[in-house]
Parts: C-alpha cells; sequence; structure tokens
C-alpha cells in the first residue's frame, strides 16, 4: 500500500484544471450527445440525457453562452423546431475535459 508521502504529485493535478462549464453532469451529457452528430433537436438531446425540457433549456443556455453550442430556432411546416449544433471551441472544450480526464484517472497511480 502507497503511503500518502509516496503518491504521485502530477498524476490527479489535470483534475484541478478541468473546464466546471463541461465538468457538469448534464452539460457534460449535452456535449457527449452532441460530439457525435452533426446537430440534433432539442427534443432528441432530451430524450438521450433524461433531462426535463426546462432544466436541458438553462444548461443549453449556459453551454450557448460560453461559446460551446449553437442554437437555431426554426419552423417546419409551422411547427417550431430547435437545433442545437455544437461549435468548434465547444468540440475543442469537449476533446481538452475528454483528454484531462482520461490522462488522470485512466491508469491508477502507483
Amino acid at each position: 500500500m502507497m503511503s500518502l508521502d509516496e503518491t504521485p504529485k502530477e498524476g490527479f493535478r489535470p483534475i484541478a484544471g478541468l473546464d466546471r462549464i463541461v465538468h457538469e453532469p448534464a452539460r457534460l451529457m449535452i456535449l457527449a450527445v452532441l460530439s457525435v452528430v452533426e446537430s440534433a433537436d432539442f427534443l432528441f438531446v432530451a430524450r438521450q440525457t433524461g433531462l426535463t425540457r426546462g432544466n436541458l433549456s438553462a444548461h443549453m443556455s449556459k453551454l450557448e453562452a460560453a461559446g460551446y453550442v449553437e442554437i437555431t430556432k426554426e419552423f417546419v411546416e409551422k411547427i417550431p423546431r430547435t437545433l442545437l449544433r455544437l461549435t468548434p471551441k465547444g468540440r475543442e472544450a469537449f476533446d481538452d475535459y475528454r483528454r484531462k480526464i482520461t490522462n488522470a484517472l485512466g491508469k491508477p497511480p502507483g
């Protein structure tokens, strides 16, 4: 068993630098869904994440304010539709988050 003095100093340090916008679980789910599609309908993202419409809307506003997600509203045969798309900045933030968390937790210390 490793003592506290033997704990690697750098192993978990990247976790401190995680983007707090991305790190929040609901927003992380949203970004994960959007990272594998070109764009997605609001209701599709709500179904995939299990978030309520109101909760999803609140998190989408934060992601949009950060420049991570683009929200487009349109009408299809007089029915409103909201499309969500990951921006290049959002893709970079998500990829950076994934890289840091994988590096920090990918292999046990020691």
